[in-house]
């Protein structure tokens, strides 16, 4: 972009060290978007490291973005342990929550984590981000990306049974969630040696339980995840979809570098309660503003964001831009960032 002088990632760093950057970041999540910007059918983006880093290089090309990232879908880990996935060809793959790999309790006694990239669906992200490196890296920010321990627990039990087992059975949800901790940290360790900087963290399971739930079996394996990948000198970027207003005193507790706030979180209430230097990313609506309003309504919604979230903040979305977003406002969004 013409005046701009600092590189995406040089300008997300600098943030990050509670520097001015010359722009504001811009870090919105894309999938579908970017496997339609190549003409490739959903399932491909999720299964071919290729078609991902080729739309993840034309979204950011096209837009303007300061990342490129791995993320395709929540089911890589537990497809690579034995979950039955549902398939489509032109959507983002499913769990089968009505038949989880952990419908039986005593399953998890004999699994195993697997070692990263020694199944299919982990070595694709791990190639994934091995090619965006190569493609992008030193320009933009790397971004792997991992499933947190509230959502891969939900994911291997079914999402019914796990909020169940809070409450029934809270020694198994500690086993549980321990085993997917020890398996999630070995994989971003593996997504950062491949050369991601930052791990995205995706737990939106967790926006379903309360305060004191999260705080006693999500918050601790959490700061897990974020001291291990701390330690081998990689970001964290926290991502939860959902409603997590109640949450976010416990998340002030994490030292996360970035969380995502979902649209529906109170960005001003969030930045009172965590404080001036942490940097927050969003929570414009994707679907009510991005893929249905218009240029003006994009600017007028992510002005009110900054204003609630400034100073530290990087434009973004609620979750991911919808694939039916006009391009003319994802347009708006990245002139928005660059103009300050």
């Amino acid at each position: 972009m013409a005046g701009l002088s600092m590189t995406g990632r040089e300008r997300v760093l600098a943030l990050l060290r509670g520097e001015t950057p010359d722009a504001a970041p811009l870090m919105p999540i894309t999938m579908a978007l970017a496997a339609d910007l190549v003409r490739k059918p959903y399932r491909e983006y999720a299964t071919d490291w290729r078609v991902l880093v080729e739309g993840q290089a034309a979204v950011a090309e096209r837009f303007g973005f300061d990342h490129v990232s791995a993320i395709s879908d929540p089911c890589v880990e537990s497809s690579d342990l034995g979950s039955k996935i549902v398939w489509f060809e032109d959507q983002p793959p499913a769990n089968d929550e009505e038949g989880p790999l952990l419908a039986d309790k005593g399953v998890l006694a004999r699994l195993l984590p697997p070692t990263p990239g020694s199944l299919p669906r982990a070595a694709n992200r791990l190639a994934a981000v091995s090619g965006l490196k190569s493609r992008r890296g030193g320009e933009l920010l790397i971004e792997g990306w991992v499933e947190g321990p509230c959502a891969e627990a939900a994911d291997l039990r079914g999402l019914q049974r796990l909020m169940m087992d809070f409450y029934d059975d809270p020694s198994f949800v500690a086993e549980l969630m321990d085993f997917v901790t020890e398996m999630e940290i070995d994989f971003a360790l593996a997504q950062l040696a491949e050369g991601a900087d930052e791990i995205g963290i995706g737990d939106a399971a967790s926006s379903l339980v309360g305060p004191d739930i999260y705080a006693e079996f999500v918050a601790p394996r959490t700061a897990r995840y974020i001291a291990a990948i701390h330690a081998a000198g990689g970001l964290v970027r926290l991502h939860i979809c959902g409603d997590t207003n109640a949450l976010l005193g416990a998340l002030g507790g994490l030292d996360w570098d970035i969380l995502d706030l979902d649209s529906m979180v109170d960005m001003a209430r969030a930045r009172r309660s965590l404080g001036s230097a942490r940097v927050l990313l969003g929570n414009v609506d994707p679907v009510g503003v991005i893929a249905r309003g218009e240029p003006s309504s994009v600017r007028a919604a992510l002005d009110a964001c900054r204003q609630a979230a400034a100073p530290a903040w990087i434009v973004g979305a609620g979750c991911e831009l919808p694939r039916e977003s006009p391009r003319e406002n994802i347009a708006a969004m990245a002139a928005f960032a660059r103009a300050g």
